[in-house]
């Protein structure tokens, strides 16, 4: 009895590891053989050249100069991101005045709100990228933003935005905020509807005031969607391809100020051809993007408090 129910079990499961097996694990394995090898992508030999590939990254600084901007954005794009959503799905459930027996409430026309900062999610990262490209374009004519301080007067705020080196990154940054802040104003929001109004009634009436309620409820209860939150974010924030390669002045510019890794690799293979390098790269993305998951799940963890 007890051998026939494991060949239920494996019956079910073998058919999705076999396929999670070729199409996920394989590639990975695949990318550590490349690695290894001196392949430019254009023909089908290889040479086997060790860890030739990795000491060359080892000492490349265009290399460094992109693994640096990831970790700028990987120390603020999540934070931004998740404090803005905790912020607004906060005053869009429990952030409104009380009204006639009702103690806890949303501000008024919440479900407006939540449809509105999710509007970004539907809508392609490229049409993203190109929409804030325009935006950001620097021609007080044709530029949203410079035409918009231009018509209140603040003239000396224009800026070359994209084409500024020390302000394009962040201008990038900004973008991806945008973009993925209303997902997680409806994945807290969702979090919060779960959470027993009587916590907040009986903090209220006890006299705790919004940021106590905040703090001291709301935070400590949605701890583990926060957690996988940053996991996710700062995943998105270790690739941003697609957006600097879109918006950035001839991909990675002005003067390396935007380069990115993943563009860095994406470069290195089908540019330059160098694919066995490019993998190099592949193989430590994933070691940065692995680790920094493991740390965050690792110290991030907090006792789960039951409800």
């Amino acid at each position: 009895m007890q051998h026939g129910k494991y060949r239920f079990i494996v019956g079910f499961l073998a058919l999705p590891l076999i396929i999670y097996a070729i199409f996920v694990i394989s590639p990975f394995v695949q990318a550590f053989q490349i690695s290894m090898t001196d392949w430019s992508g254009l023909v089908g030999t290889a040479e086997f050249v060790g860890l030739e590939n990795f000491q060359r990254l080892w000492d490349n600084d265009d290399f460094w100069n992109a693994l640096r901007h990831n970790v700028y954005m990987l120390a603020l794009v999540p934070v931004v991101t998740l404090g803005l959503g905790l912020f607004f799905a906060f005053m869009l459930n429990v952030g409104g005045k009380r009204r006639k027996n009702e103690v806890i409430t949303g501000v008024a026309g919440s479900k407006t709100y939540k449809f509105v900062f999710f509007f970004p999610q539907v809508i392609s990262i490229a049409i993203i990228a190109v929409i804030w490209f325009n935006i950001y374009n620097p021609d007080p004519q044709d530029g949203m933003l410079n035409s918009l301080l231009g018509a209140i007067g603040l003239d000396g705020l224009q800026n070359a935005w994209l084409g500024e080196k020390s302000l394009a990154l962040w201008c990038i940054s900004a973008v991806m905020v945008w973009g993925h802040v209303g997902f997680f104003v409806v994945l807290f929001s969702a979090a919060m509807a779960s959470v027993p109004r009587d916590i907040y009634e009986a903090a209220l009436l006890d006299g705790a005031n919004r940021f106590h309620t905040f703090f001291r409820i709301t935070l400590p209860l949605l701890w583990d969607t926060v957690q996988t939150g940053w996991v996710y974010m700062g995943i998105i924030a270790l690739d941003a391809f697609a957006l600097v390669q879109i918006m950035s002045v001839n991909m990675g510019g002005p003067d390396g100020a935007t380069d990115v890794m993943p563009l860095r690799l994406y470069l290195t293979a089908f540019r330059d051809s160098q694919f066995g390098y490019a993998s190099a790269m592949g193989v430590a993305m994933l070691i940065v993007t692995m680790t920094f998951a493991v740390l965050t799940m690792r110290f991030a963890r907090r006792e789960r408090i039951e409800y």
